[in-house]
């Protein structure tokens, strides 16, 4: 129940911010979207998926700039902490590449990372849905 009050009120947090940033940007900024390509962004992303956290740097991806604000579709080369309590453990810190939209606003970044969790012995093949924010590092 606590977790789940949580990820919402981050979720709610998460989708106020991008309306209010959207708000602010039609209402001072003259629209002149922009479509690219990029190898890599500069942008440092921490945040929670699957019962663990992540650290990752968004890499090759398209996007959509619009005056300050930039929308992110792409791949992230991430690492990912998560104690394993099984009787066989993984390590610690695992590299992983992940897919997910990022919302970039001057020098800050909004994730929805999306991570895929192989199939095992004991559980089925899932994509997980996290949550992370960072900064835009150029």
């Amino acid at each position: 129940m606590k977790k789940t009050t949580i990820r919402h009120c981050l979720l709610t947090s998460f989708i106020t911010t991008l309306s209010i940033a959207q708000t602010i940007e039609t209402a001072t900024i003259p629209k002149e979207s922009k479509i690219s390509f990029a190898f890599f962004e500069g942008t440092a992303l921490a945040g929670y998926v699957d019962k663990g956290g992540f650290l990752n740097f968004t890499g090759p991806n398209l996007s959509i700039t619009s005056g300050k604000s930039k929308l992110l579709l792409g791949m992230l080369p991430s690492l990912r902490f998560k104690e394993d309590k099984s009787e066989v453990k993984n390590s610690f810190v695992m590299p992983t590449l992940g897919i997910g939209l990022t919302y970039g606003y001057r020098k800050l970044a909004f994730q929805i990372p999306l991570y895929y969790n192989a199939k095992t012995a004991t559980a089925d093949g899932k994509w997980n849905v996290g949550i992370g924010m960072g900064i835009k590092l150029k």
